[in-house]
Protein backbone atom coordinates (compact mmCIF):
# COMPACT_ATOMS: atom_id res chain seq x y z
CA UNK A 1 0.00 0.00 0.00
CA UNK A 2 1.53 3.11 -0.75
CA UNK A 3 1.90 5.38 1.87
CA UNK A 4 -0.92 8.20 3.10
CA UNK A 5 0.21 11.69 3.77
CA UNK A 6 -1.56 14.29 5.57
CA UNK A 7 -2.50 17.83 5.55
CA UNK A 8 -0.46 20.13 7.87
CA UNK A 9 -2.21 22.30 10.30
CA UNK A 10 -1.70 23.96 13.36
CA UNK A 11 1.61 21.79 13.92
CA UNK A 12 -0.29 18.88 13.44
CA UNK A 13 -0.47 15.98 10.09
CA UNK A 14 -4.20 15.84 10.54
CA UNK A 15 -6.58 13.84 7.82
CA UNK A 16 -9.49 15.68 5.59
CA UNK A 17 -12.95 16.29 7.21
CA UNK A 18 -14.28 14.06 3.98
CA UNK A 19 -11.64 10.97 4.74
CA UNK A 20 -10.93 10.65 1.03
CA UNK A 21 -7.52 11.00 -0.82
CA UNK A 22 -6.22 10.97 -3.84
CA UNK A 23 -3.10 9.02 -5.65
CA UNK A 24 -0.31 9.97 -7.35
CA UNK A 25 1.48 8.15 -9.99
CA UNK A 26 4.70 7.97 -11.26
CA UNK A 27 4.39 9.48 -14.72
CA UNK A 28 7.22 7.72 -16.31
CA UNK A 29 5.28 4.20 -15.39
CA UNK A 30 1.43 5.27 -14.25
CA UNK A 31 1.65 1.28 -13.10
CA UNK A 32 3.28 2.91 -9.79
CA UNK A 33 0.83 4.83 -7.19
CA UNK A 34 3.81 6.89 -5.57
CA UNK A 35 1.80 7.88 -2.33
CA UNK A 36 -1.50 8.91 -1.72
CA UNK A 37 -2.92 12.87 -0.42
CA UNK A 38 -5.61 14.28 1.19
CA UNK A 39 -8.90 15.52 -1.12
CA UNK A 40 -9.33 18.44 1.42
CA UNK A 41 -12.53 20.22 1.77
CA UNK A 42 -13.87 23.92 2.15
CA UNK A 43 -13.68 22.91 5.83
CA UNK A 44 -10.55 21.76 6.11
CA UNK A 45 -9.15 24.81 4.53
CA UNK A 46 -10.68 27.32 6.50
CA UNK A 47 -9.28 25.45 9.44
CA UNK A 48 -5.88 25.72 8.51
CA UNK A 49 -6.47 29.37 7.71
CA UNK A 50 -7.72 29.81 11.58
CA UNK A 51 -4.16 28.52 12.58
CA UNK A 52 -2.80 30.73 10.25
CA UNK A 53 -4.78 33.77 12.12
CA UNK A 54 -4.05 33.20 15.10
CA UNK A 55 -0.43 32.56 15.32
CA UNK A 56 -0.26 35.73 12.96
CA UNK A 57 0.04 37.98 15.94
CA UNK A 58 2.86 35.92 18.00
CA UNK A 59 5.25 34.95 15.05
CA UNK A 60 5.30 38.84 13.41
CA UNK A 61 6.22 40.11 17.18
CA UNK A 62 9.69 37.53 16.99
CA UNK A 63 12.76 39.22 15.93
CA UNK A 64 13.34 39.09 12.24
CA UNK A 65 16.50 37.20 12.86
CA UNK A 66 15.32 34.41 14.80
CA UNK A 67 12.65 34.29 12.06
CA UNK A 68 15.56 33.93 9.86
CA UNK A 69 17.61 31.42 11.83
CA UNK A 70 14.39 29.07 11.30
CA UNK A 71 14.35 28.94 7.94
CA UNK A 72 18.14 28.40 7.86
CA UNK A 73 17.55 25.53 10.14
CA UNK A 74 15.09 24.33 7.40
CA UNK A 75 17.17 24.63 4.75
CA UNK A 76 20.12 22.57 6.63
CA UNK A 77 17.11 19.51 7.49
CA UNK A 78 16.87 19.98 3.47
CA UNK A 79 20.74 20.13 2.46
CA UNK A 80 20.64 16.44 3.90
CA UNK A 81 17.79 15.13 2.27
CA UNK A 82 18.97 16.50 -1.00
CA UNK A 83 18.97 12.82 -2.72
CA UNK A 84 15.47 12.19 -1.20
CA UNK A 85 14.20 14.88 -2.20
CA UNK A 86 15.27 14.39 -5.92
CA UNK A 87 14.11 10.77 -6.12
CA UNK A 88 10.56 12.08 -5.16
CA UNK A 89 10.90 15.18 -7.85
CA UNK A 90 11.69 12.86 -10.48
CA UNK A 91 9.39 9.92 -9.99
CA UNK A 92 5.76 12.43 -8.93
CA UNK A 93 7.02 15.18 -11.78
CA UNK A 94 9.28 13.00 -13.97
CA UNK A 95 12.36 15.81 -14.56
CA UNK A 96 15.22 14.00 -15.29
CA UNK A 97 17.61 13.49 -11.60
CA UNK A 98 20.02 15.90 -13.05
CA UNK A 99 17.15 18.94 -13.66
CA UNK A 100 15.33 17.28 -10.39
CA UNK A 101 18.58 17.90 -8.35
CA UNK A 102 19.23 21.64 -9.78
CA UNK A 103 15.77 22.51 -8.57
CA UNK A 104 15.97 20.86 -5.02
CA UNK A 105 19.42 22.67 -4.81
CA UNK A 106 17.47 25.95 -5.42
CA UNK A 107 14.64 25.76 -3.18
CA UNK A 108 17.50 25.14 -0.84
CA UNK A 109 19.52 28.11 -1.59
CA UNK A 110 16.30 30.07 -1.74
CA UNK A 111 15.56 29.24 1.82
CA UNK A 112 19.68 30.33 3.19
CA UNK A 113 19.10 33.63 1.05
CA UNK A 114 15.95 34.61 2.88
CA UNK A 115 17.18 33.50 6.08
CA UNK A 116 19.76 36.29 6.09
CA UNK A 117 17.90 38.47 4.33
CA UNK A 118 15.64 38.10 7.23
CA UNK A 119 18.60 40.21 9.01
CA UNK A 120 18.48 42.95 6.57
CA UNK A 121 14.73 43.96 6.72
CA UNK A 122 13.88 47.54 7.95
CA UNK A 123 12.70 50.68 6.31
CA UNK A 124 14.13 54.26 5.36
CA UNK A 125 15.44 57.06 7.15
CA UNK A 126 14.44 60.17 5.45
CA UNK A 127 15.41 64.37 6.32
CA UNK A 128 12.37 65.89 7.84
CA UNK A 129 11.50 69.24 6.73
CA UNK A 130 11.32 71.03 10.54
CA UNK A 131 13.33 70.55 13.50
CA UNK A 132 13.25 68.40 16.33
CA UNK A 133 11.69 65.71 13.61
CA UNK A 134 12.17 62.07 12.77
CA UNK A 135 11.07 60.93 9.27
CA UNK A 136 10.88 57.43 8.37
CA UNK A 137 9.67 54.24 7.29
CA UNK A 138 8.93 50.56 8.68
CA UNK A 139 7.93 47.61 7.37
CA UNK A 140 5.51 45.20 8.40
CA UNK A 141 3.69 41.77 7.30
CA UNK A 142 0.61 41.74 5.41
CA UNK A 143 -0.95 39.05 8.14
CA UNK A 144 -2.23 36.21 6.32
CA UNK A 145 -1.12 35.04 2.86
CA UNK A 146 -2.61 31.95 0.74
CA UNK A 147 0.43 30.45 -1.62
CA UNK A 148 -0.73 28.12 -4.48
CA UNK A 149 2.21 26.40 -6.69
CA UNK A 150 1.72 24.57 -9.88
CA UNK A 151 3.59 21.09 -10.45
CA UNK A 152 6.35 21.92 -13.33
CA UNK A 153 8.75 23.38 -10.14
CA UNK A 154 6.72 21.36 -7.42
CA UNK A 155 9.80 22.60 -4.85
CA UNK A 156 11.31 25.69 -5.97
CA UNK A 157 7.89 27.62 -6.73
CA UNK A 158 6.71 26.71 -2.90
CA UNK A 159 10.07 27.96 -1.42
CA UNK A 160 10.31 31.21 -3.69
CA UNK A 161 7.06 32.02 -2.19
CA UNK A 162 7.18 30.38 1.36
CA UNK A 163 10.39 31.72 2.54
CA UNK A 164 10.01 35.51 2.00
CA UNK A 165 6.78 35.28 3.17
CA UNK A 166 7.59 33.62 6.95
CA UNK A 167 11.04 35.94 7.05
CA UNK A 168 8.50 39.34 6.83
CA UNK A 169 6.19 37.59 9.85
CA UNK A 170 3.64 36.42 7.69
CA UNK A 171 1.54 33.08 8.89
CA UNK A 172 0.85 31.11 5.71
CA UNK A 173 -1.15 28.65 4.15
CA UNK A 174 0.04 26.89 0.79
CA UNK A 175 -1.91 24.23 -1.57
CA UNK A 176 0.48 22.34 -4.05
CA UNK A 177 -0.49 21.14 -6.81
CA UNK A 178 -1.99 17.97 -7.05
CA UNK A 179 -0.32 16.05 -9.66
CA UNK A 180 3.53 16.83 -7.46
CA UNK A 181 2.55 17.77 -3.89
CA UNK A 182 5.36 15.40 -2.22
CA UNK A 183 8.20 17.92 -2.21
CA UNK A 184 6.38 20.45 -1.27
CA UNK A 185 5.62 18.78 1.95
CA UNK A 186 9.04 18.26 2.69
CA UNK A 187 9.28 21.94 3.04
CA UNK A 188 7.15 21.51 5.34
CA UNK A 189 8.32 18.80 7.47
CA UNK A 190 11.58 20.53 7.35
CA UNK A 191 10.06 23.59 9.03
CA UNK A 192 8.59 21.75 11.70
CA UNK A 193 11.72 19.72 12.35
CA UNK A 194 13.24 23.26 12.62
CA UNK A 195 11.24 24.40 15.33
CA UNK A 196 8.56 26.47 13.40
CA UNK A 197 5.90 28.07 15.94
CA UNK A 198 2.27 25.71 15.64
CA UNK A 199 0.28 27.75 12.81
CA UNK A 200 2.84 30.24 11.10
CA UNK A 201 2.87 27.80 8.22
CA UNK A 202 0.15 25.25 7.29
CA UNK A 203 -0.18 22.66 3.99
CA UNK A 204 -3.16 21.49 2.68
CA UNK A 205 -3.82 19.40 -0.74
CA UNK A 206 -6.80 19.18 -2.78
CA UNK A 207 -8.38 20.51 -5.80
CA UNK A 208 -8.75 24.28 -6.63
CA UNK A 209 -12.51 24.20 -6.92
CA UNK A 210 -12.43 22.70 -2.77
CA UNK A 211 -9.10 24.80 -1.40
CA UNK A 212 -7.82 27.05 -4.48
CA UNK A 213 -10.51 28.89 -4.52
CA UNK A 214 -11.54 29.41 -0.20
CA UNK A 215 -7.47 30.40 -0.30
CA UNK A 216 -8.24 33.27 -3.23
CA UNK A 217 -11.64 34.70 -1.50
CA UNK A 218 -11.76 34.24 2.06
CA UNK A 219 -11.99 37.35 3.89
CA UNK A 220 -9.18 35.85 6.58
CA UNK A 221 -6.90 36.17 3.69
CA UNK A 222 -4.14 39.20 3.40
CA UNK A 223 -2.51 38.57 0.48
CA UNK A 224 -2.73 35.87 -2.54
CA UNK A 225 0.67 34.89 -4.30
CA UNK A 226 -0.47 32.07 -7.25
CA UNK A 227 1.80 30.43 -9.74
CA UNK A 228 -0.27 28.58 -12.89
CA UNK A 229 -1.69 29.27 -16.47
CA UNK A 230 -3.29 32.58 -17.24
CA UNK A 231 -6.74 31.39 -17.09
CA UNK A 232 -6.27 30.24 -13.85
CA UNK A 233 -4.18 33.11 -12.35
CA UNK A 234 -7.04 35.27 -13.98
CA UNK A 235 -9.86 33.53 -12.21
CA UNK A 236 -7.40 33.69 -8.80
CA UNK A 237 -6.96 37.50 -9.25
CA UNK A 238 -10.39 38.55 -9.89
CA UNK A 239 -11.46 36.73 -6.68
CA UNK A 240 -9.11 37.76 -4.78
CA UNK A 241 -9.96 41.55 -5.64
CA UNK A 242 -13.65 41.03 -4.55
CA UNK A 243 -12.15 42.95 -1.19
CA UNK A 244 -9.29 44.49 -2.20
CA UNK A 245 -6.27 41.50 -1.40
CA UNK A 246 -2.93 42.31 -2.09
CA UNK A 247 -2.59 39.64 -5.65
CA UNK A 248 0.42 38.27 -7.16
CA UNK A 249 -0.14 36.46 -10.22
CA UNK A 250 2.96 34.85 -12.13
CA UNK A 251 1.31 33.13 -15.54
CA UNK A 252 1.52 31.88 -19.11
CA UNK A 253 4.51 32.32 -21.62
CA UNK A 254 5.28 32.69 -25.47
CA UNK A 255 9.10 33.17 -25.19
CA UNK A 256 10.95 33.69 -28.00
CA UNK A 257 14.75 33.74 -29.21
CA UNK A 258 15.57 36.16 -31.58
CA UNK A 259 18.73 34.34 -33.52
CA UNK A 260 20.81 36.79 -35.79
CA UNK A 261 23.31 36.22 -38.63
CA UNK A 262 26.50 37.29 -36.44
CA UNK A 263 25.70 34.98 -33.73
CA UNK A 264 28.04 31.69 -33.46
CA UNK A 265 25.40 28.99 -34.80
CA UNK A 266 25.88 26.03 -33.43
CA UNK A 267 25.91 28.17 -29.60
CA UNK A 268 22.64 29.61 -31.03
CA UNK A 269 21.13 25.99 -31.75
CA UNK A 270 22.25 24.74 -28.17
CA UNK A 271 20.43 27.99 -26.21
CA UNK A 272 17.46 27.68 -28.01
CA UNK A 273 17.09 23.87 -27.94
CA UNK A 274 18.09 23.41 -24.61
CA UNK A 275 15.28 26.49 -23.07
CA UNK A 276 12.84 24.42 -25.77
CA UNK A 277 13.18 20.98 -24.17
CA UNK A 278 14.62 20.97 -20.78
CA UNK A 279 12.04 19.40 -18.53
CA UNK A 280 10.02 18.81 -21.48
CA UNK A 281 9.16 22.35 -22.12
CA UNK A 282 7.20 22.15 -19.33
CA UNK A 283 8.27 25.20 -17.81
CA UNK A 284 6.46 28.90 -18.05
CA UNK A 285 9.90 30.47 -19.32
CA UNK A 286 10.65 27.45 -22.09
CA UNK A 287 12.15 28.95 -25.35
CA UNK A 288 9.08 28.00 -28.22
CA UNK A 289 9.42 30.16 -30.70
CA UNK A 290 12.89 30.41 -32.15
CA UNK A 291 12.81 33.71 -34.54
CA UNK A 292 15.97 33.51 -37.31
CA UNK A 293 17.18 35.59 -39.62
CA UNK A 294 16.53 34.36 -43.51
CA UNK A 295 20.53 34.36 -43.87
CA UNK A 296 21.14 31.47 -41.56
CA UNK A 297 17.52 30.03 -41.44
CA UNK A 298 18.10 26.82 -43.31
CA UNK A 299 21.29 26.18 -41.56
CA UNK A 300 19.61 26.84 -38.22
CA UNK A 301 16.84 24.57 -38.75
CA UNK A 302 18.74 21.44 -40.07
CA UNK A 303 21.09 22.22 -36.62
CA UNK A 304 18.00 22.10 -34.50
CA UNK A 305 16.64 19.08 -35.66
CA UNK A 306 19.82 16.81 -35.31
CA UNK A 307 19.59 18.15 -31.45
CA UNK A 308 16.08 17.53 -31.37
CA UNK A 309 16.97 14.08 -32.82
CA UNK A 310 19.66 13.37 -30.32
CA UNK A 311 17.38 13.33 -27.39
CA UNK A 312 17.42 10.68 -25.28
CA UNK A 313 13.42 10.21 -24.26
CA UNK A 314 12.72 7.87 -21.38
CA UNK A 315 12.56 7.85 -17.27
CA UNK A 316 14.29 10.38 -15.98
CA UNK A 317 15.59 8.42 -13.06
CA UNK A 318 17.29 6.01 -15.15
CA UNK A 319 19.65 8.64 -17.16
CA UNK A 320 17.19 10.04 -20.01
CA UNK A 321 17.60 12.95 -21.30
CA UNK A 322 14.02 14.32 -21.48
CA UNK A 323 11.31 12.86 -19.29
CA UNK A 324 7.92 12.62 -20.02
CA UNK A 325 5.02 14.79 -19.70
CA UNK A 326 3.84 15.19 -16.12
CA UNK A 327 -0.10 13.73 -16.81
CA UNK A 328 -1.97 12.53 -19.75
CA UNK A 329 -3.61 15.76 -20.50
CA UNK A 330 -1.05 17.29 -20.73
CA UNK A 331 0.78 14.95 -23.47
CA UNK A 332 -2.83 15.23 -25.20
CA UNK A 333 -2.29 18.36 -25.36
CA UNK A 334 1.10 18.94 -27.04
CA UNK A 335 -0.25 16.42 -29.58
CA UNK A 336 -3.10 18.23 -30.43
CA UNK A 337 -0.92 21.51 -30.93
CA UNK A 338 1.51 19.25 -32.95
CA UNK A 339 -1.95 18.49 -35.27
CA UNK A 340 -2.93 22.12 -35.17
CA UNK A 341 0.33 23.03 -36.57
CA UNK A 342 0.21 20.47 -39.52
CA UNK A 343 -3.07 21.69 -40.17
CA UNK A 344 -1.99 25.34 -40.30
CA UNK A 345 0.23 24.46 -43.17
CA UNK A 346 3.60 24.85 -40.64
CA UNK A 347 6.59 21.50 -41.58
CA UNK A 348 6.56 19.28 -38.93
CA UNK A 349 10.54 18.91 -39.40
CA UNK A 350 10.64 16.03 -36.63
CA UNK A 351 9.09 14.78 -33.87
CA UNK A 352 5.77 15.48 -32.33
CA UNK A 353 4.79 11.83 -31.50
CA UNK A 354 3.86 9.72 -28.76
CA UNK A 355 6.37 7.39 -27.95
CA UNK A 356 5.54 3.78 -27.52
CA UNK A 357 7.04 -0.13 -26.95
CA UNK A 358 9.71 -0.90 -24.12
CA UNK A 359 9.54 1.95 -21.28
CA UNK A 360 7.14 3.83 -23.09
CA UNK A 361 3.51 2.28 -22.85
CA UNK A 362 3.06 2.90 -19.59
CA UNK A 363 4.34 6.48 -19.70
CA UNK A 364 3.65 10.08 -21.58
CA UNK A 365 6.43 10.66 -23.55
CA UNK A 366 6.69 12.75 -26.53
CA UNK A 367 9.49 13.39 -28.92
CA UNK A 368 10.76 16.68 -29.12
CA UNK A 369 9.24 18.50 -32.63
CA UNK A 370 10.17 21.05 -34.53
CA UNK A 371 8.36 22.83 -36.81
CA UNK A 372 9.67 25.23 -39.95
CA UNK A 373 7.96 27.62 -42.20
CA UNK A 374 5.81 29.40 -38.81
CA UNK A 375 4.08 32.09 -39.78
CA UNK A 376 3.64 34.67 -36.48
CA UNK A 377 0.15 34.51 -37.01
CA UNK A 378 -0.64 30.42 -36.50
CA UNK A 379 -2.12 28.94 -32.97
CA UNK A 380 1.14 27.60 -32.45
CA UNK A 381 3.44 30.41 -32.54
CA UNK A 382 0.51 32.61 -30.55
CA UNK A 383 -0.87 29.91 -27.87
CA UNK A 384 1.07 28.75 -24.91
CA UNK A 385 2.12 24.38 -25.25
CA UNK A 386 3.41 23.81 -22.21
CA UNK A 387 5.11 20.76 -24.41
CA UNK A 388 8.30 20.41 -26.28
CA UNK A 389 7.33 22.16 -29.53
CA UNK A 390 9.25 24.63 -30.78
CA UNK A 391 8.15 26.76 -34.12
CA UNK A 392 11.00 28.39 -36.23
CA UNK A 393 10.04 31.56 -37.93
CA UNK A 394 12.34 33.40 -40.46
CA UNK A 395 12.30 37.06 -40.51
CA UNK A 396 14.18 39.08 -42.95
CA UNK A 397 16.09 41.61 -40.85
CA UNK A 398 16.55 42.50 -36.81
CA UNK A 399 13.38 45.09 -36.42
CA UNK A 400 11.28 42.35 -38.29
CA UNK A 401 12.81 39.67 -35.45
CA UNK A 402 12.06 42.31 -32.73
CA UNK A 403 8.39 42.78 -34.09
CA UNK A 404 6.99 39.20 -34.50
CA UNK A 405 9.19 38.70 -30.62
CA UNK A 406 6.40 40.87 -29.24
CA UNK A 407 3.68 40.03 -31.59
CA UNK A 408 1.99 37.70 -28.62
CA UNK A 409 -0.04 38.28 -25.67
CA UNK A 410 2.32 37.17 -23.52
CA UNK A 411 5.76 38.92 -22.20
CA UNK A 412 7.77 36.70 -19.92
CA UNK A 413 11.24 35.94 -21.34
CA UNK A 414 13.17 36.61 -24.11
CA UNK A 415 16.15 36.06 -25.74
CA UNK A 416 18.73 37.17 -28.62
CA UNK A 417 21.62 35.69 -29.75
CA UNK A 418 24.46 38.06 -31.75
CA UNK A 419 27.71 39.35 -31.92
CA UNK A 420 26.30 42.71 -32.26
CA UNK A 421 26.86 45.15 -29.53
CA UNK A 422 23.98 47.57 -31.10
CA UNK A 423 21.85 45.06 -31.26
CA UNK A 424 21.73 43.18 -27.86
CA UNK A 425 21.33 46.88 -26.67
CA UNK A 426 18.52 47.17 -28.56
CA UNK A 427 16.40 43.89 -28.11
CA UNK A 428 16.97 44.75 -24.21
CA UNK A 429 15.90 47.96 -25.09
CA UNK A 430 12.59 47.05 -27.14
CA UNK A 431 11.52 43.33 -26.20
CA UNK A 432 8.30 43.77 -24.14
CA UNK A 433 9.20 40.79 -21.73
CA UNK A 434 10.05 41.00 -18.20
CA UNK A 435 13.04 38.89 -18.59
CA UNK A 436 15.47 39.97 -21.28
CA UNK A 437 18.75 37.79 -22.32
CA UNK A 438 21.35 37.93 -24.54
CA UNK A 439 23.43 34.66 -25.59
CA UNK A 440 21.07 32.64 -22.96
CA UNK A 441 18.65 30.44 -23.02
CA UNK A 442 15.16 31.75 -21.52
CA UNK A 443 14.96 29.38 -19.03
CA UNK A 444 16.91 29.73 -15.87
CA UNK A 445 16.45 32.36 -13.18
CA UNK A 446 19.21 34.08 -10.56
CA UNK A 447 17.33 33.96 -6.82
CA UNK A 448 18.95 37.33 -6.23
CA UNK A 449 16.80 39.21 -8.44
CA UNK A 450 13.42 39.98 -9.41
CA UNK A 451 11.26 37.52 -11.33
CA UNK A 452 7.66 38.22 -13.35
CA UNK A 453 6.41 38.95 -16.54
CA UNK A 454 4.74 41.75 -18.98
CA UNK A 455 1.32 41.16 -20.54
CA UNK A 456 -0.66 37.92 -19.98
CA UNK A 457 2.09 36.59 -18.10
CA UNK A 458 1.54 38.26 -14.73
CA UNK A 459 -0.49 40.64 -13.05
CA UNK A 460 2.44 43.31 -12.70
CA UNK A 461 1.40 44.07 -9.76
CA UNK A 462 4.87 42.67 -7.49
CA UNK A 463 7.74 40.79 -8.85
CA UNK A 464 9.08 37.54 -7.09
CA UNK A 465 12.57 36.60 -5.75
CA UNK A 466 15.57 38.72 -4.52
CA UNK A 467 14.22 41.59 -2.62
CA UNK A 468 11.57 42.19 -4.81
CA UNK A 469 10.45 39.04 -3.09
CA UNK A 470 9.78 40.21 -0.03
CA UNK A 471 8.05 43.62 -1.41
CA UNK A 472 4.80 41.98 -1.94
CA UNK A 473 4.28 40.51 1.81
CA UNK A 474 5.14 43.71 3.47
CA UNK A 475 3.21 46.84 4.57
CA UNK A 476 5.11 50.16 4.50
CA UNK A 477 4.16 52.27 7.12
CA UNK A 478 5.63 55.91 7.07
CA UNK A 479 5.91 57.95 10.53
CA UNK A 480 6.53 61.27 11.53
CA UNK A 481 8.26 61.63 15.01
CA UNK A 482 7.45 65.73 16.63
CA UNK A 483 9.82 65.15 19.73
Amino acid sequence: MPTEHGNYVDGEWTESSSSETFEVRNPADTSTVLAEYQSSTRGDTETALEAAVAAQETWASTPAPERGATLKRAADILDAQKDELTETLTAEEGKTHAEAGGEVQRAIDIFHYYAEKARELGGTVKSPSGEHKQLYTKLEPLGTVSLITPWNYPIAIPAWKLAPALATGNTVVLKPASVAPGVARALFEALDEAGLPDGVANFVTGSGSEVGSVLAQHEAVDGVSFTGSTGVGTTVSQQAANDLKRVQCEMGGKNPTVVMPSADLDAAVDIVASGAFGVTGQACTACSRAIVHEDVYDEFVDAVVDYAETIEVGDGSAGADMGPHVTESELEGTLDYVSVGIDEGATLETGGERLTGHGYDDGYFVSPAVFSNVDSEMRIAQEEIFGPVLAVIPVSDFDEGVDVANDVEFGLAASVVTQDLTEANRFVEAVEAGVAKVNEKTTGLELHVPFGGYKNSSTNTYREQGDAGLDFFTSTKTVYMNY
